[in-house]
């Protein structure tokens, strides 16, 4: 089983560990590369204060803080370049021509915010399972089902907009939807909206990502997304990466084979892992899912 992670955080945002230790930890596990991926700043773009983003005066820290360790860990670790940047309708997204002057190896494109139908600010889908509540209540009437539809809408929307590499879990929204508390997570209403999204995704030639961070932190029973969407992904053929969506050293590798076995059941084959940008493109690599 060959290990890479591309979706990590550190200190620079809401992450526990440091750079060094993230690297340290891939090499002794026996990771063949490793990819940092901190939230993109959104208080200049997109005027939301928050204590879980890159703040924008740390932007460039950040990114020479990587570089200095690819150059370190050079001949032993791949050390990758990213941005996790959040589409805010309006505001801010991975089309923006700003990132494209960073010299990034990659971008992951997620969704973290949808705008309520009433206007204000967005909200958060995965702040707390108190804020979402209080969210669901107040700025969506109590209706769980326009919410996650929102969610959808808001996804689809960065889709046709492009500019990222990699989609980062795909299907966040049901985070806090244990037991089809807010929607029935495979109830028509939802399940059609989640479904048209596979159709943009597949002709946008990104990757997704099976994302198995609410697995490592207790807050969902399976990987993002569900095993329904990723059985449509792979009748269309589109590209998997496994990564751990980790916040600290100790979630790199959590419940890998957990996924893999979720691909498999799914129709999946291989996987593909990160290899780097040439001529302005990722370059991705296959794995076979033998076990």
């Amino acid at each position: 089983m060959t290990y890479s992670c591309i979706h990590t955080h550190t200190t620079f945002c809401d992450g526990r560990d440091d750079i060094e230790t993230y690297c340290q930890a891939a090499w002794e596990r026996g990771f063949v590369s490793i990819g940092f991926s901190a939230h993109a700043p959104v208080g200049r773009k997109a005027g939301l204060v928050t204590d879980w983003h890159l703040g924008d005066a740390r932007l460039t820290e950040y990114l020479d803080a990587v570089r200095d360790a690819r150059r370190r860990w050079e001949g032993r670790l791949p050390v990758y370049l990213g941005l996790e940047v959040d589409y805010i309708e309006g505001r801010m997204g991975p089309a923006d021509a700003d990132y494209r002057e960073l010299g990034l190896d990659y971008l992951i494109g997620s969704v973290h915010y949808v705008f309520p139908p009433g206007g204000g600010e967005p909200i958060a889908v995965d702040g707390s399972p108190e804020e979402f509540a209080a969210d669901v209540r107040s700025r969506f009437t109590n209706d769980g089902e326009l919410l996650a539809e929102t969610y959808w809408d808001t996804l689809l929307a960065m889709v046709n907009a492009g500019g990222f590499d990699v989609l980062g879990h795909f299907d966040l929204v049901k985070k806090y939807n244990e037991g089809d508390r807010w929607f029935k997570a495979e109830g028509e209403r939802y399940r059609k909206r989640a479904e048209s999204l596979i159709g943009p995704i597949a002709e946008s030639a990104s990757v997704v990502e099976v994302n198995t961070g609410g697995l490592i932190r207790g807050r969902t029973r399976e990987a993002y997304p569900s095993p329904s969407l990723l059985r449509l992904l792979g009748t269309r053929g589109v590209p998997v990466t496994i990564t751990a969506d980790a916040h600290a050293a100790s979630h790199l590798g959590g419940f890998y084979a957990e996924a893999r076995e979720a691909l498999r059941n799914s129709g999946y084959t291989e996987t593909v892992l990160f290899a780097g940008r040439q001529t302005g493109k990722p370059v991705w690599t296959k794995e076979p899912l033998e076990i």
